[in-house]
């Protein structure tokens, strides 16, 4: 079966909502090289300016509450909207943040598919692992031959062969035009490189290792164009239309890149392979710091930034450059925030397969630390879409009719494959409690599940202290 992440509206760029640094449309889905120069197979490259900032940011404990019951008489039941049939398999829980009590729960503790919430996870781990000021680096290089020059990808996915001076769909990227003209003023300026025209363009994208896609995934989601084959050198997330939220992605991210990149040197041969250790610098560039490539994940659920930051966090962590290392990379991130990670299965970065796992009590848990803004959350507080009013919650089809008095009040991440949609974030509920909750629709999805969902998640904001678990 197809699984989707993605839903569509029109327009080619992202609304101007993550610190000035979106284009003008909205989306659902769903890197920086090596920490040091040691942990890229190109490990060995000179560099004649200090590597982009990496650091762990170390989270602000947050006082753990008594689970005490607060003086008012929990009378406001959900059940029933919890038995509605389009809401197939239902599994649910919401935190009162005030007291660390969990008012209602619906197999709370059982580890289940995500769909695109997982990008919590994902980002989570990133701004704990990588740091919020961590920059996804391309680079060039000199080859070993005389003309020859080296591309190495550094996981930077929002990389643009736009003209400098144009918005592409990840506004603030960097251009492939600026990149070529440093390699070329680099070059003019070497004497050793007098006479000697660039003839030859290596393209470099070990950083990551394969498989490229995820055997979980459905073709589908890269002809429909809402997921590339990650790979660590690609440009414009790989889209046939750099300006688009949704286009066709093709089977040869590295050969797109490669080609565009090549045009700005005239007629060069193009081949793979990988750069010389002990390589001179010629130019780099670099992305959005994390901070920002998590708000840009989270507001219209990009699957392949998510990919992206998932396998850079399990490279810098040390646990390996493939799908199979984004467990250990981003559980590991995880478990700095202190709330138990057993149980927890990580595939992919995305959320996009059927096979991830994680429990609706542990969301809630984790999104009290990020309504803290514990460590870096807050970039991902802020990158949470707002019923009604911003990102995947702002579109025509969520939280409408009655769903709609909750507008403004539910910040949250929303999911959706062809197999669940799912919802959790945070509630500011009427009666000002602040809320935890993540809710899953597990089975065969329609139209209408999704608005049981929200209007579920209307209820419990009505409820607010209230909310009973009968």
């Amino acid at each position: 079966m197809r699984r989707r992440t993605t839903a569509v509206i029109g327009g080619a760029a992202l609304v101007a909502l993550v610190g000035g640094c979106w284009g003008a449309a909205h989306a659902i889905g769903g890197v920086e090289p090596a920490a040091t120069v040691s942990a890229h197979p190109a490990a060995d490259v000179a560099t004649s300016t200090a590597p982009p900032p990496v650091g762990t940011v170390t989270p602000t404990p947050t006082p753990t509450p008594t689970p005490t019951v607060k003086a008012v008489a929990r009378t406001c039941s959900i059940a029933a909207d919890a038995r509605d049939p389009r809401l197939l398999n239902f599994q649910g829980a919401v935190l009162d943040v005030s007291t660390g009590q969990q008012l209602f729960g619906r197999g709370a503790s059982t580890p289940s598919r995500t769909a695109s919430v997982l990008k919590v996870l994902t980002t989570a781990a990133a701004l704990h692992v990588l740091g919020p000021d961590y920059r996804l680096t391309t680079r060039v290089v000199a080859g070993s031959e005389p003309g020859e020059i080296v591309l190495v990808g550094g996981g930077d996915v929002t990389l643009s062969r736009t003209p400098v001076g144009s918005t592409p769909y990840y506004a603030g990227a960097a251009h492939l035009s600026d990149l070529a003209a440093q390699v070329k003023r680099a070059w003019a300026a070497d004497p050793a490189h007098k006479g000697v025209p660039i003839t030859h363009v290596v393209l470099d994208s070990s950083y990551f290792g394969g498989p490229s896609w995820q055997p979980s995934w459905a073709v589908a989601e890269r002809i429909e164009g809402t997921t590339p084959m990650m790979t660590a050198l690609m440009v414009d997330g790989d889209r046939d239309n750099a300006y688009a939220t949704v286009s066709h992605r093709s089977t040869d991210p590295v050969g797109r890149a490669g080609t565009a990149f090549a045009s700005y040197f005239g007629s060069v041969r193009v081949t793979r392979g990988t750069a010389p250790a002990g390589a001179r610098l010629l130019a780099a560039v670099h992305s959005q710091p994390v901070s920002t490539l998590v708000k840009q994940t989270l507001i219209v659920s990009d699957n392949t930034l998510a990919e992206a930051l998932a396998r850079v966090t399990a490279i810098v962590s040390g646990a390996g450059n493939t799908f199979s290392a984004e467990q250990a990379g981003t559980v590991g991130g995880l478990q700095a925030y202190g709330v138990d990670t057993t149980g927890i299965r990580i595939v992919d970065g995305s959320g996009l397969s059927d096979d991830n796992r994680v429990a609706p009590a542990y969301l809630t848990k984790l999104l009290v630390k990020v309504l803290h803004r514990e460590g870096a959350l807050g970039a991902l507080y802020d990158g949470l879409p707002i019923a009604g009013r911003t990102g995947s919650l702002s579109y025509s089809d969520r939280f409408q009719g009655a769903a709609a008095r909750a507008d403004g009040q539910v910040h949250a991440k929303t999911g959706w494959i062809d197999t669940g949609y799912t919802l959790a974030g945070i509630i500011h509920a009427k009666d000002g409690t602040m809320l935890t909750f993540a809710f899953y629709a597990l089975g065969p999805i329609t139209e209408s599940t999704k608005y049981a969902l929200d209007g579920i998640t209307a209820d419990t904001w009505a409820c607010g202290a209230k909310l009973s678990d009968d």
